[in-house]
């Protein structure tokens, strides 16, 4: 049987990190149901800008939320009307009175967040769209966009077809036992007259740890330079000293003409 972990806890520590940062001994319960209720306040409340991830750490009475977003004029509003109306239903939620710090940071390129890329399919899945038509059209984006494998599942009464099936696609490379690779999952529902259909995304972005094309190019070239200095070294100590002649002739000595020094009488 096959043994399923997430993509990401299994690579924390190595080259994934945490989404909460604080620690505490006798508050854990508490402070984890509190992180859950922070983002999911954010994630119905900011539905329609584009939310990735939530970041939340903690450093004694103090709380900062960094919201990845990749349309932050949503979430800040017009002079930031909205962003001031999540930092006061933050306070309330948590209790801490002018102790908490909301950060919007604009994701550069959606087509490659695989949170993203699974609620644009529920949306279309939403609309009654092919799921065929809308894995392929997430695919060809994610792939223009530079990713080296994308990895689609979708799940629930496809198509209204009274029985629930799972159906998946995958172009490119998506090595999920490979922890030097970066591996983006992402998953959410899209609440259809059916019922939900489950949305699972995998993107392979890259792999840590692997040099490039260009770099290992680099140190070859390197290597022969080096090579080929020590062997012309070499030549250099064995061979015997050879007598190097002048490129140009030198000349006979040319006689110095005294110059008289204006002043003196000439006898």
């Amino acid at each position: 049987m096959g043994q399923k972990v997430h993509p990401k806890g299994i690579r924390l520590g190595y080259t994934a990190d945490w989404d909460s940062k604080w620690f505490s001994k006798r508050d854990v319960p508490a402070l984890i149901e509190e992180d859950q209720t922070i983002r999911k306040y954010l994630r119905e409340k900011l539905r329609l800008a584009a939310v990735s991830r939530v970041l939340i750490e903690r450093a004694g009475k103090y709380l900062k939320v960094n919201i990845y977003s990749a349309r932050p004029g949503i979430v800040i509003g017009k002079k930031g009307q909205d962003i001031e109306n999540i930092i006061r239903d933050i306070e309330q939620i948590t209790g801490l009175k002018g102790a908490v710090n909301v950060s919007v940071l604009e994701i550069q390129r959606p087509e490659l967040d695989a949170r993203l890329v699974a609620e644009g399919i529920a949306f279309q899945l939403e609309k009654n769209t092919s799921f065929r038509r809308a894995l392929k059209r997430a695919m060809e984006r994610t792939m223009q966009g530079g990713a080296q494998g994308i990895k689609v599942m979708v799940g629930g009464r496809l198509g209204g077809a009274e029985i629930a099936r799972r159906e998946w696609m995958r172009e490119g490379r998506v090595p999920l036992q490979t922890f030097r690779a970066e591996i983006d999952y992402g998953f959410t529902e899209a609440h259809t007259k059916m019922g939900r259909i489950g949305v699972k995304v995998w993107i392979f972005k890259k792999e840590h740890f692997k040099k490039t094309e260009r770099e290992i190019m680099h140190e070859a070239a390197k290597l022969v330079e080096k090579e080929r200095v020590d062997e012309l070294a070499k030549v250099v100590e064995k061979s015997k000293p050879v007598d190097v002649e002048p490129l140009l002739p030198i000349e006979d000595e040319v006689p110095v003409i005294p110059v008289p020094i204006p002043g003196e009488i000439e006898e």
